[in-house]
């Protein structure tokens, strides 16, 4: 079996695309994606066996993929690594910054330490591959890149500390669409909803046995997301298609971030979902949901 994607093969033949938190999640179905439309996809991230492991699945699919292991909040190291890349593969062609992190946490619990890494997780780390890429690559040749959020438009109680740096990534982008669009550069982000990806194994088992059932309640497409229908979001930034979409945020959330809660949701079960990605597992947390 190969990737399902709806898009044409070889997209992205002959390309370079970068995908941070590839090893895992949404990034390993995009850098799927991706390769499986042509690109050479660099996966990085700090779990040297996920990399290995996703980089020689794309490898058994007939794609192409390396790796680079590295903390992307480690500015030294995201700059040496993006040389790296631009030494070895030449002009980079896209950016998808998806790795991150969060735990759930009420906020007078937070610690500064517990804040920080949160932050520099999700908002620090995304912002030095970009510059970094701009400055080495996409400032001389033009380029893409995506920057993943989340839902955080009321706030994210239980995860503030996510939502603050999501919402500083959200202003980054539009920032970096005004001040990059002179040297072809589009910048764009993706807000996912309620998704099943396997991060969601990594909360608290409690977290899985009262919060995650209830999500299907207040989605309006009455089930959660796959990693797929936001890969497939983000294939479509990258590409042609989205020449004249830049500082956009496309919400992928089957319409829940625009629930007031107080409609009454029917049952039913007419939103199916993609089931393209070919090595998709599911989250021993959201079996059932």
């Amino acid at each position: 079996m190969s990737y399902r994607s709806v898009f044409r093969p070889g997209l992205f033949a002959g390309q370079t695309h970068i995908v941070t938190g590839g090893g895992s999640g949404i990034g390993r179905c995009a850098a799927h994606e991706l390769a499986a439309l042509g690109a050479h996809v660099v996966l990085v991230g700090r779990n040297v066996e996920r990399l290995q492991a996703t980089a020689a699945e794309i490898g058994e699919d007939g794609g192409s993929a390396s790796f680079l292991s590295l903390d992307i909040r480690d500015e030294e190291a995201v700059t040496a690594a993006v040389a790296q890349v631009v030494a070895e593969r030449g002009a980079i062609h896209g950016l998808v910054n998806n790795a991150g992190g969060q735990f759930p946490s009420p906020l007078m619990h937070i610690s500064k330490k517990g804040w920080d890494a949160v932050v520099n997780s999700n908002l620090t780390g995304g912002f030095l591959f970009a510059r970094e890429v701009f400055k080495q690559s996409m400032q001389q040749h033009g380029g893409s890149i995506v920057n993943i959020v989340a839902d955080m438009w009321r706030g994210m109680p239980g995860m503030g500390h996510s939502g603050a740096a999501r919402m500083g990534m959200l202003s980054f982008t539009e920032t970096a669409a005004v001040e990059w669009a002179h040297a072809g550069v589009r910048v764009n982000a993706v807000a996912p909803g309620f998704i099943a990806s396997s991060g969601m194994d990594r909360y608290d088992p409690s977290f899985a046995q009262t919060v995650i059932p209830m999500m299907r309640h207040y989605i309006p497409a009455k089930r959660m997301g796959d990693e797929d229908e936001i890969s497939s979001t983000i294939v479509f930034l990258l590409s042609p298609g989205a020449s004249y979409v830049s500082g956009a945020c496309l919400c992928v959330d089957g319409g829940s971030s625009l629930n007031t809660k107080l409609f009454q949701l029917p049952e039913h079960d007419r939103m199916p979902a993609q089931n393209a990605f070919h090595r998709a597992v599911r989250p021993k947390a959201v079996t059932g949901a």
